[in-house]
Protein backbone atom coordinates (compact mmCIF):
# COMPACT_ATOMS: atom_id res chain seq x y z
CA UNK A 1 0.00 0.00 0.00
CA UNK A 2 1.58 3.31 -0.89
CA UNK A 3 1.99 5.01 2.31
CA UNK A 4 0.18 8.39 3.58
CA UNK A 5 1.17 11.19 5.74
CA UNK A 6 0.16 14.37 7.14
CA UNK A 7 2.05 16.48 10.11
CA UNK A 8 0.68 19.99 11.97
CA UNK A 9 2.19 22.21 13.46
CA UNK A 10 -1.02 24.39 15.01
CA UNK A 11 -3.70 26.77 14.44
CA UNK A 12 -4.02 30.38 14.97
CA UNK A 13 -4.61 33.56 13.19
CA UNK A 14 -2.89 34.74 10.03
CA UNK A 15 0.63 34.21 9.68
CA UNK A 16 2.29 37.97 8.80
CA UNK A 17 2.69 37.97 5.16
CA UNK A 18 4.13 35.07 2.85
CA UNK A 19 7.24 35.46 4.30
CA UNK A 20 6.19 33.97 7.49
CA UNK A 21 4.59 30.97 5.51
CA UNK A 22 7.55 30.43 3.85
CA UNK A 23 9.88 29.99 6.64
CA UNK A 24 7.28 27.62 8.61
CA UNK A 25 6.63 25.81 5.58
CA UNK A 26 10.40 24.78 5.07
CA UNK A 27 10.35 23.46 8.63
CA UNK A 28 6.87 20.75 8.13
CA UNK A 29 8.57 19.87 4.56
CA UNK A 30 11.21 18.84 6.11
CA UNK A 31 9.65 16.86 8.64
CA UNK A 32 7.30 15.84 6.19
CA UNK A 33 10.22 14.46 3.74
CA UNK A 34 11.96 12.74 6.61
CA UNK A 35 9.56 11.08 7.86
CA UNK A 36 7.52 10.03 5.12
CA UNK A 37 11.29 8.63 3.95
CA UNK A 38 11.14 6.13 7.05
CA UNK A 39 7.65 5.21 5.50
CA UNK A 40 9.26 4.58 2.07
CA UNK A 41 11.60 2.32 4.05
CA UNK A 42 9.39 -0.28 6.06
CA UNK A 43 9.09 1.76 8.92
CA UNK A 44 5.63 1.14 10.22
CA UNK A 45 3.14 4.37 11.51
CA UNK A 46 3.66 4.01 14.95
CA UNK A 47 7.50 4.38 14.53
CA UNK A 48 7.23 6.94 11.91
CA UNK A 49 4.40 8.93 14.16
CA UNK A 50 6.96 8.76 17.01
CA UNK A 51 9.96 9.34 14.31
CA UNK A 52 7.79 13.01 13.61
CA UNK A 53 6.98 14.24 16.59
CA UNK A 54 10.49 14.57 17.69
CA UNK A 55 11.69 15.99 14.73
CA UNK A 56 8.86 18.84 15.67
CA UNK A 57 9.49 18.65 19.58
CA UNK A 58 13.04 19.34 18.33
CA UNK A 59 12.24 22.62 15.80
CA UNK A 60 12.06 25.88 18.54
CA UNK A 61 9.57 27.28 16.16
CA UNK A 62 6.53 24.81 17.32
CA UNK A 63 4.79 24.50 20.64
CA UNK A 64 6.42 21.39 21.73
CA UNK A 65 9.56 19.86 23.15
CA UNK A 66 11.99 22.56 22.62
CA UNK A 67 10.37 25.85 22.30
CA UNK A 68 7.53 25.33 24.27
CA UNK A 69 5.47 28.27 26.00
CA UNK A 70 6.01 28.89 29.80
CA UNK A 71 2.60 28.86 32.21
CA UNK A 72 1.85 31.29 34.52
CA UNK A 73 4.65 30.35 37.29
CA UNK A 74 7.40 30.16 34.69
CA UNK A 75 7.61 26.89 34.18
CA UNK A 76 7.27 24.20 30.89
CA UNK A 77 5.25 21.74 31.23
CA UNK A 78 4.30 19.84 28.31
CA UNK A 79 2.08 16.98 26.66
CA UNK A 80 2.18 14.05 24.28
CA UNK A 81 0.02 10.80 23.34
CA UNK A 82 0.29 8.28 20.70
CA UNK A 83 -2.35 5.79 19.58
CA UNK A 84 -1.73 2.74 17.37
CA UNK A 85 -5.04 2.55 15.60
CA UNK A 86 -4.40 -1.08 14.26
CA UNK A 87 -3.80 -2.37 18.49
CA UNK A 88 -6.44 0.77 19.00
CA UNK A 89 -4.11 1.41 22.58
CA UNK A 90 -3.91 4.52 23.77
CA UNK A 91 -1.04 6.16 25.63
CA UNK A 92 0.28 9.64 26.94
CA UNK A 93 2.30 11.83 29.74
CA UNK A 94 0.45 14.92 31.20
CA UNK A 95 2.16 18.25 32.45
CA UNK A 96 5.95 16.40 31.96
CA UNK A 97 9.10 18.67 33.02
CA UNK A 98 12.47 18.41 32.04
CA UNK A 99 12.61 16.17 28.61
CA UNK A 100 13.73 16.79 24.86
CA UNK A 101 10.71 14.83 23.91
CA UNK A 102 7.93 14.17 25.65
CA UNK A 103 6.39 11.65 22.74
CA UNK A 104 9.45 9.20 23.76
CA UNK A 105 7.59 8.79 27.45
CA UNK A 106 4.46 8.24 25.52
CA UNK A 107 6.05 5.45 23.09
CA UNK A 108 7.26 3.89 26.02
CA UNK A 109 4.48 3.53 27.80
CA UNK A 110 2.21 1.99 24.91
CA UNK A 111 3.80 -1.43 26.29
CA UNK A 112 3.38 -0.30 30.07
CA UNK A 113 -0.20 -2.01 32.19
CA UNK A 114 -0.58 1.71 33.51
CA UNK A 115 -0.53 4.11 29.89
CA UNK A 116 -1.29 7.59 31.24
CA UNK A 117 0.80 9.41 33.90
CA UNK A 118 0.62 12.78 34.99
CA UNK A 119 4.18 14.99 36.41
CA UNK A 120 4.54 12.93 39.21
CA UNK A 121 4.52 10.02 37.59
CA UNK A 122 5.95 10.58 34.52
CA UNK A 123 8.81 12.25 36.42
CA UNK A 124 9.40 8.92 38.09
CA UNK A 125 9.97 6.66 35.11
CA UNK A 126 12.21 9.21 33.50
CA UNK A 127 14.51 8.53 36.43
CA UNK A 128 13.72 5.00 36.35
CA UNK A 129 14.51 4.80 32.72
CA UNK A 130 17.26 6.96 33.09
CA UNK A 131 16.27 9.55 30.64
CA UNK A 132 18.98 12.56 30.98
CA UNK A 133 17.49 15.80 31.93
CA UNK A 134 16.91 18.52 29.46
CA UNK A 135 15.51 22.23 29.50
CA UNK A 136 13.41 23.08 26.22
CA UNK A 137 13.72 26.29 27.36
CA UNK A 138 14.37 29.32 24.68
CA UNK A 139 15.09 32.91 25.13
CA UNK A 140 11.86 33.35 22.56
CA UNK A 141 9.59 32.16 24.99
CA UNK A 142 11.64 33.64 27.85
CA UNK A 143 10.95 37.08 26.86
CA UNK A 144 7.11 36.36 25.98
CA UNK A 145 6.87 35.51 29.43
CA UNK A 146 8.71 38.47 30.69
CA UNK A 147 6.43 40.95 28.48
CA UNK A 148 3.26 39.05 29.58
CA UNK A 149 4.24 38.71 33.32
CA UNK A 150 4.20 42.76 32.51
CA UNK A 151 0.88 42.98 31.44
CA UNK A 152 0.12 40.52 34.13
CA UNK A 153 -0.58 37.69 31.41
CA UNK A 154 -3.70 39.74 29.48
CA UNK A 155 -3.52 37.29 26.61
CA UNK A 156 -5.24 34.14 26.73
CA UNK A 157 -2.47 32.23 25.32
CA UNK A 158 1.26 32.14 23.98
CA UNK A 159 1.61 32.04 19.98
CA UNK A 160 1.61 29.25 17.89
CA UNK A 161 5.44 30.00 16.42
CA UNK A 162 7.77 31.03 18.21
CA UNK A 163 9.12 34.15 16.52
CA UNK A 164 6.76 36.81 17.26
CA UNK A 165 7.53 38.51 14.10
CA UNK A 166 6.04 35.79 11.94
CA UNK A 167 2.41 35.59 13.24
CA UNK A 168 -0.26 38.22 14.47
CA UNK A 169 0.55 38.33 18.46
CA UNK A 170 -2.94 36.84 19.46
CA UNK A 171 -2.22 33.77 17.36
CA UNK A 172 -2.04 31.01 20.16
CA UNK A 173 -3.72 27.22 19.43
CA UNK A 174 -0.32 25.65 19.47
CA UNK A 175 1.00 22.40 19.33
CA UNK A 176 2.45 19.46 17.01
CA UNK A 177 0.46 15.92 15.82
CA UNK A 178 1.32 13.58 12.97
CA UNK A 179 -0.82 10.81 11.39
CA UNK A 180 0.66 7.85 9.38
CA UNK A 181 -0.54 5.19 6.88
CA UNK A 182 2.39 2.63 6.57
CA UNK A 183 2.63 0.43 3.52
CA UNK A 184 0.71 -2.55 5.49
CA UNK A 185 -2.21 -0.38 5.72
CA UNK A 186 -1.80 0.31 9.39
CA UNK A 187 -2.62 3.89 11.09
CA UNK A 188 -0.97 5.65 14.30
CA UNK A 189 -1.29 9.09 15.65
CA UNK A 190 0.55 11.43 17.61
CA UNK A 191 -0.18 14.58 19.38
CA UNK A 192 2.70 16.89 21.57
CA UNK A 193 2.37 20.14 22.82
CA UNK A 194 3.74 22.66 25.52
CA UNK A 195 0.19 24.04 26.59
CA UNK A 196 -1.67 27.15 25.53
CA UNK A 197 0.84 29.07 27.91
CA UNK A 198 0.71 31.63 30.91
CA UNK A 199 -2.36 28.70 31.63
CA UNK A 200 -3.17 28.06 35.57
CA UNK A 201 -1.00 25.44 37.07
CA UNK A 202 -2.20 21.83 36.69
CA UNK A 203 -4.15 22.74 33.57
CA UNK A 204 -4.87 19.03 31.32
CA UNK A 205 -3.96 19.79 27.68
CA UNK A 206 -6.28 18.02 25.25
CA UNK A 207 -3.22 16.50 23.38
CA UNK A 208 -2.67 13.73 26.08
CA UNK A 209 -6.55 12.24 25.40
CA UNK A 210 -8.68 10.90 23.13
CA UNK A 211 -10.47 14.40 22.29
CA UNK A 212 -6.90 15.58 21.11
CA UNK A 213 -5.33 12.33 19.15
CA UNK A 214 -7.26 9.16 18.09
CA UNK A 215 -6.59 6.36 16.03
CA UNK A 216 -8.25 2.86 14.99
CA UNK A 217 -8.07 0.48 12.25
CA UNK A 218 -9.65 2.89 9.71
CA UNK A 219 -8.66 6.05 10.48
CA UNK A 220 -6.45 8.94 12.83
CA UNK A 221 -6.55 12.02 13.40
CA UNK A 222 -4.40 14.88 15.74
CA UNK A 223 -5.97 18.09 16.63
CA UNK A 224 -4.65 21.26 17.34
CA UNK A 225 -6.59 24.98 18.74
CA UNK A 226 -8.01 25.10 22.26
CA UNK A 227 -7.42 22.69 23.81
CA UNK A 228 -10.81 23.26 25.95
CA UNK A 229 -12.76 23.37 22.78
CA UNK A 230 -11.57 20.43 21.23
CA UNK A 231 -11.99 18.57 24.31
CA UNK A 232 -15.81 19.63 24.82
CA UNK A 233 -16.44 18.41 20.60
CA UNK A 234 -14.10 15.61 21.70
CA UNK A 235 -13.47 15.91 18.31
CA UNK A 236 -10.77 13.48 17.27
CA UNK A 237 -12.40 11.00 17.94
CA UNK A 238 -15.93 11.97 16.94
CA UNK A 239 -14.06 11.95 13.70
CA UNK A 240 -12.42 8.57 13.92
CA UNK A 241 -16.03 6.76 15.19
CA UNK A 242 -17.92 8.45 12.51
CA UNK A 243 -15.56 6.67 9.91
CA UNK A 244 -15.81 3.63 11.82
CA UNK A 245 -19.71 3.88 11.53
CA UNK A 246 -19.34 3.83 7.58
CA UNK A 247 -18.90 7.48 6.95
CA UNK A 248 -16.55 8.77 5.00
CA UNK A 249 -13.35 10.85 5.95
CA UNK A 250 -14.13 13.89 4.24
CA UNK A 251 -17.80 13.82 5.12
CA UNK A 252 -16.84 12.92 8.99
CA UNK A 253 -14.78 15.97 9.19
CA UNK A 254 -17.06 18.29 7.59
CA UNK A 255 -20.19 17.10 10.08
CA UNK A 256 -17.46 17.37 12.78
CA UNK A 257 -15.70 20.74 11.58
CA UNK A 258 -18.96 22.37 11.10
CA UNK A 259 -20.23 21.23 14.51
CA UNK A 260 -17.55 23.56 15.94
CA UNK A 261 -18.15 26.23 14.66
CA UNK A 262 -21.78 26.14 15.12
CA UNK A 263 -20.25 25.60 18.85
CA UNK A 264 -18.01 28.60 18.00
CA UNK A 265 -15.08 26.51 19.14
CA UNK A 266 -11.52 27.32 17.80
CA UNK A 267 -9.57 24.47 16.46
CA UNK A 268 -8.31 22.64 13.68
CA UNK A 269 -7.69 18.63 13.02
CA UNK A 270 -5.51 16.43 10.65
CA UNK A 271 -6.50 13.17 9.93
CA UNK A 272 -6.56 10.11 6.75
CA UNK A 273 -7.97 6.76 6.56
CA UNK A 274 -7.14 3.36 5.76
CA UNK A 275 -8.53 3.87 2.16
CA UNK A 276 -5.20 6.76 1.84
CA UNK A 277 -7.93 9.81 2.04
CA UNK A 278 -5.49 12.29 3.44
CA UNK A 279 -8.30 15.42 5.28
CA UNK A 280 -8.33 18.45 6.95
CA UNK A 281 -10.15 20.83 8.75
CA UNK A 282 -10.19 23.74 11.03
CA UNK A 283 -12.15 26.86 12.36
CA UNK A 284 -9.27 29.39 12.82
CA UNK A 285 -8.08 31.26 10.46
CA UNK A 286 -4.51 29.28 10.05
CA UNK A 287 -3.94 25.91 10.33
CA UNK A 288 -0.28 24.85 9.83
CA UNK A 289 -0.11 21.35 8.20
CA UNK A 290 1.22 19.32 5.23
CA UNK A 291 0.79 16.42 3.87
CA UNK A 292 2.83 14.07 1.62
CA UNK A 293 0.62 11.53 -0.83
CA UNK A 294 3.27 9.46 -2.42
CA UNK A 295 3.15 11.79 -5.55
CA UNK A 296 3.17 15.20 -3.95
CA UNK A 297 3.97 17.37 -1.02
CA UNK A 298 1.25 19.55 -0.34
CA UNK A 299 0.10 22.35 2.94
CA UNK A 300 -2.61 24.49 4.22
CA UNK A 301 -0.65 27.51 5.63
CA UNK A 302 -2.39 29.77 2.72
CA UNK A 303 -5.23 27.55 2.02
CA UNK A 304 -8.26 30.20 2.76
CA UNK A 305 -11.29 27.77 0.96
CA UNK A 306 -14.75 28.71 1.85
CA UNK A 307 -15.40 25.33 2.81
CA UNK A 308 -14.32 24.50 6.26
CA UNK A 309 -12.19 21.59 5.42
CA UNK A 310 -10.28 19.70 2.90
CA UNK A 311 -9.14 16.60 1.51
CA UNK A 312 -6.48 14.76 -1.28
CA UNK A 313 -6.19 11.56 -2.25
Amino acid sequence: MQPKLIIHGGAGSSLKGKGGAEIVRRSLYAVIEQTYAKLQNGANAVDAVIYGCQLLEDDPRFNAGTGSVLQSDGQIRMSAALMNGNLQRFSGVINVSRIKNPIQIAAYLQESDDRVLSDHGALELLRELGVPSFDPLTEIRLQEWIQERAGNFSHEMAGVVAEKELIEDNAGRGTIGVVALDQNGQIAAGTSTGGKGFERIGRVSDSAMPAGNYATPKAGVSCTGIGEDIINECLAARIVVRVDDGMALPQAFEKSIAEAQKNQRELGAIGLDATGAIAWGKTSEVLLAAYHTGELIGDTLEWQDANLIGCVS
